[in-house]
Parts: C-alpha cells; sequence; structure tokens
C-alpha cells in the first residue's frame, strides 16, 4: 500500500511518500520532477499515530555543548540521553549554515527557506538536490503544524525563553520574510488561536513597544486569555487559555533567573502541558530553550550549561508525560549548532590525552553566573572588576587587557567579554561566534517507546509530526494562503488597498453591494459592517496579500 502526501506545490518537497509495509512506514521524500536528489538515504521509519506531539528545540545547542553540560553535571546522564536516536541535516534553501528563522520554519512547515524569512518559502533553492521555485512562489506563506493541528480541533501552544515573537517561536505561530519585523509576528500570533503562550517579549504587545501604535496586551485579554506575569500567577492559573509575559524582552538565563519574578522552562512546559492535555481531541506544543544559541554567539560556556540543563529539564517535564501519556510524540532538536564549541583547545595540542577532567570543569564550577548575569554585578564605573571576577567567576589573575576588556563591554554585551576568559582558562575551544552547518543530534521518544532513526533532513521533522497527528500541511496551505487578488477577481469582486493609516493597512474588497474590509495580519473581518472571524490570518509578504478561503467564500 502506497501513500502520497502532497507537498504545497512541486516546486519544493515534491512528495512525501509513505510505504506501509508489515506496520512500519517508509519514509522517503522524492525531490522535483526535473531530476532533483535526496541528499540523505532514505530510511524505513515506524509507523506512528499519536494524539499529542511535544516538540522541543535547543536553539543552537552543538553536540560539544550537551557532553560539557553532562560533564559539568559529574557524568549524570541528561533526560535527552535515552531518547538519542539519529542526525538532522540543518542547512537552509540556498546557504550551508542556516540561520534560526529557516531552520525553525523547516521544523514548523516541512519546507527549508531564506536567512530570515519566518514561516515563507524562500526567494531561490540553490543547495544540492533542490529544485527550482515554481515563478510567483518566492516568499509565498506554508501552513505550519501548529495551524494544522489547531484546524484539527486540537490545542497547541508554544514557548520560548527568547522574546515569544523571535525567530523559532514565530515559525510556528506567524509567516513573513523578514524576522525583525516584530510588529508583524506578534500580531499574527496574537489573532493565531493558539491556547496557551508562554514566554518574553512583553514590551512589543504594548502600544509604546510598536511602530503600529496598537494595544496587543488589550487585545489578548479580550480574547479570553488570562495574562500571567510571574511563577505564582502561572502555577496558579486554571484557565484554558493562558498568556504569560514574563519579561520585556528576553527571559534571563536560568542560572540567573529570579524564580519569584519568572518560572523556569520546566516549570512552563509542565504547565502548558497540564493545560493543552484537558483537550480530549489532542494537542501540539513546541518549547524553545532560546538561549543556548545566545551563550554560544557569546563563546560563553557557563550560558550553555546553564541552558541547557534548563532545557533538559523541560525535556524530563514532557518526556515523563509522554511515558504516562502513552499517545504522545516527543521530538527534541536544534535547529544548526554554534560557536563551534570543542571541549579541548589549542593549548591542549600535545596533552589532550593527558588532561584529567578537572582541566576543563574545575573552572567551570567556580562560577557563579553567565556571563550575562555577572552584567549586575559590577559597579556603574565598573572599578570592581577584580573582586567581582575572583568572587563570581574565581578568576584572580585577570590580565591588563581582560579587565579593559570588561570596562569597554556595551550594555548586554558582558557575556561577550568574560566568556572567552572562563573558556581559555578551561581549555573551552571555539571556532567562531556564528553558527555553524554540521549535523546534530535528533531526540525522540513515541509511543512503545519507538524513535525516529536515520540521518534526516530538517524539513522532514514536519512531515513526521503531521503524519503522525494525521493532519495534512499542504491540504492546510490551501485553505489559509489563498492569492488575495486572483481569487477575488475570478468571484468578479474589486480589491484594493486602504492604507489610510500606513501603518495598519486594510485589504478592501467590493463587489455589488457588498464590501469586506481584511486588517492585514488579522484574522477577523469587517463584511457588510458585521465583524467575521477567519480561519487564518490575513497574510502580506511585502509582495502580494494572501487570505484564507473563507473570506473568499463570502462571495457568491
Amino acid at each position: 500500500m502506497i501513500v502520497i502526501f502532497k507537498m504545497i506545490k512541486k516546486h519544493q518537497w515534491n512528495h512525501l511518500q509513505v510505504t506501509i509495509t508489515a506496520g512500519t512506514l517508509a519514509v522517503s521524500l522524492l525531490l522535483g520532477l526535473s531530476g532533483g536528489t535526496v541528499s540523505a538515504a532514505t530510511k524505513e521509519q515506524p509507523e506512528i499515530r499519536a494524539k499529542n506531539v511535544i516538540m522541543l528545540i535547543p536553539d543552537g545547542m552543538s553536540m560539544d555543548g550537551t557532553t560539557l553540560t553532562r560533564w559539568y553535571n559529574g557524568g549524570k546522564a541528561l533526560a535527552l540521553d535515552e531518547m538519542a536516536s539519529g542526525l538532522v541535516r540543518t542547512y537552509s534553501a540556498d546557504a550551508a549554515i542556516a540561520d534560526s528563522a529557516p531552520a525553525g520554519t523547516a521544523f514548523a512547515t516541512g519546507f527549508k527557506s531564506h536567512t530570515g524569512y519566518v514561516g515563507v518559502l524562500p526567494d531561490q533553492n540553490t543547495m544540492p538536490g533542490l529544485p527550482k521555485l515554481a515563478p510567483g512562489d518566492a516568499k509565498k506563506p506554508v501552513a505550519n503544524i501548529v495551524e494544522a493541528a489547531r484546524l484539527a480541533g486540537k490545542s497547541t501552544g508554544i514557548i520560548a525563553t527568547s522574546e515569544i515573537m523571535h525567530a523559532t517561536p514565530a515559525d510556528f505561530s506567524a509567516h513573513y520574510p523578514d524576522r525583525s519585523n516584530y510588529d508583524a509576528l506578534s500580531e499574527q500570533q496574537v489573532y493565531a488561536g493558539m491556547d496557551v503562550v508562554l514566554g518574553g517579549g512583553a514590551t512589543y504587545f504594548t502600544p509604546a513597544g510598536r511602530e503600529d501604535g496598537e494595544d496587543l496586551t488589550k487585545v489578548i485579554a479580550n480574547s479570553g486569555y488570562n495574562i500571567v506575569k510571574n511563577t505564582a500567577e502561572l502555577k496558579a492559573s486554571t484557565s484554558g487559555k493562558l498568556w504569560g509575559m514574563f519579561a520585556d524582552k528576553a527571559m534571563a538565563n536560568d542560572m540567573d533567573r529570579d524564580p519569584v519574578k519568572q518560572p523556569s522552562i520546566a516549570e512552563m512546559t509542565d504547565k502548558a502541558i497540564q493545560v493543552l492535555s484537558q483537550n480530549e481531541e489532542g494537542f501540539f506544543l513546541m518549547v524553545e530553550g532560546s538561549k543556548v544559541d545566545w551563550a554560544a554567539h557569546a563563546n560563553d560556556p557557563i550560558g550553555i550549561i546553564s541552558e541547557v540543563n534548563a532545557f533538559d529539564d523541560a525535556v524530563a517535564k514532557a518526556l515523563a508525560f509522554a511515558k504516562a501519556d502513552q499517545n504522545t510524540l516527543v521530538i527534541a532538536a536544534t535547529d544548526h549548532g554554534n560557536g563551534g564549541i570543542t571541549i579541548g583547545d589549542a593549548g591542549t595540542t600535545g596533552t589532550y590525552d593527558e588532561e584529567p577532567l578537572s582541566t576543563f570543569i574545575a573552572p567551570l564550577k567556580k562560577a557563579k553566573a553567565t556571563g550575562e548575569g555577572l552584567e549586575s554585578k559590577f559597579n556603574s564605573k565598573r572599578t570592581n572588576i577584580k573582586a567581582v571576577m575572583k568572587q563570581y567567576y574565581g578568576i584572580t589573575d585577570l590580565t591588563a587587557e581582560e579587565i579593559a576588556t570588561i570596562k569597554a563591554a556595551e550594555k548586554g554585551k558582558m557575556n561577550y567579554a568574560v566568556g572567552p576568559m572562563i573558556s581559555k582558562r578551561a581549555h573551552i575551544g571555539w571556532t567562531t561566534g556564528g553558527h555553524t552547518g554540521g549535523e546534530v543530534a535528533l531526540y525522540s521518544y513515541a509511543p512503545g517507546g519507538v524513535q525516529l532513526t536515520g540521518v534526516v533532513e530538517n524539513s522532514d521533522i514536519a512531515g513526521y509530526m503531521a503524519s503522525a497527528l494525521q493532519v495534512d500541511l499542504a491540504n492546510i496551505s490551501k485553505q489559509l494562503f489563498v492569492p488575495a487578488k486572483t481569487a477575488f477577481a475570478a468571484k468578479g469582486a474589486t480589491v484594493k488597498w486602504d492604507a489610510t493609516d500606513a501603518r495598519n493597512p486594510v485589504v478592501v474588497v467590493t463587489k455589488g453591494n457588498d464590501t469586506l474590509r481584511l486588517p492585514v495580519f488579522k484574522n477577523t473581518a469587517d463584511w457588510n459592517g458585521k465583524t467575521v472571524k477567519l480561519k487564518g490570518n490575513v497574510i502580506h509578504n511585502g509582495v502580494k496579500t494572501y487570505v484564507p478561503q473563507d473570506a473568499v467564500d463570502l462571495f457568491s
């Protein structure tokens, strides 16, 4: 028996071919009709059906960072360890090293994309094995697994320790070819119909923090969400719709976190599961440990250890639920490596096999804050540098150059200053302050302890989750992202762009006595003076406007 799940267009991942034999699914991607090649070996995968899916993403977590964390913990196994099952290829549509936005888009939608692009197709596919895009499909929005799960009647949620509209959480809840456009991304999130949203970025929902001047906090409250702002409020909430705003921007690293003001990522995960699992139809939850990546960019090993440990605690919560529930698929994978971190550096070239574990771990154990958290310990003129570094990092041999580096560090960049200092003393190596292009670890658990195995494309993950939930991403894309001008013209209607308020444009569609006003990035519309709610948001990608099919269907 062969089951074909057709993807969005014949220009990208042409088909997800599922061969069912003796209870197994052999999943292979057939790329293009014009000679595209499969870049990873086909791997038979077990047939999985799950009511719930939890995907956890430790952004930027390289394997040496995981190993370092395990040794820091005394060699104790991580919750992730029993789920280790394969490798993920991380390249984007046109680059060997991926940015978080296209890497997260691959996880969420099944399509590789371009740097900075959130939930939309790239301008072109240039990496080996990828066919050319069809004309006119550049930047086209494509459905994500959250949208598919919601339309299937499941509850949905996203969690991040960064601003909630940061690249990865936005990939699962918005569509726009610019990850820095927080106004566009956050507005879509507010109207996306999710049940649980937990993280940072409160500023960007307020009029003062937005260029469009909208008060999205008020919209969130009026939409029935219980807005919680600290750990106690999170734990006390009994609402089925929950929105946590625990920091104006990003949340603190776990090692630096005030547990009264900000919950841990594990606490957020536990609460989200409690809320979402009340739905008998099931749920989808995405959890991002956002700041593993931030620490890696800064070459801060203490930040990495802090955030990997915190993320692993969240994995433990998800795994415990899945084992008890026996109807939940859990997948954990980073979107890319970062920093090129190594246990051992140039200084251990001649002694690497003679160095005791303490060479690498003892200096790190002296730290009481991450590089980010250390910033608040210095006085305003930074005249107490030696005292602070001794107290919080156990470093007593600062050089004049290092002192000058700390004194000159810009606000918010202290981790970039001190991370390399403790790395040098612990012989932790780094090759870059940016992302890396190697494969990353895949972790999976499904009912019966089944795992997803082998070397897989990052874009395979979305199809695997969709298959488990029995939802069709291609069909959802057709429902949610109809080219407005073409579709309404076919109905005999006229489409105009109302930019009276340039910051909040509206698509105006008229036919005879009927008028439909469609505010961009929202799922509410005005139909002849009455408010109607659409199945999805109106999306403008800077070139074209896309609307849900039910908006088009309003016209006879």
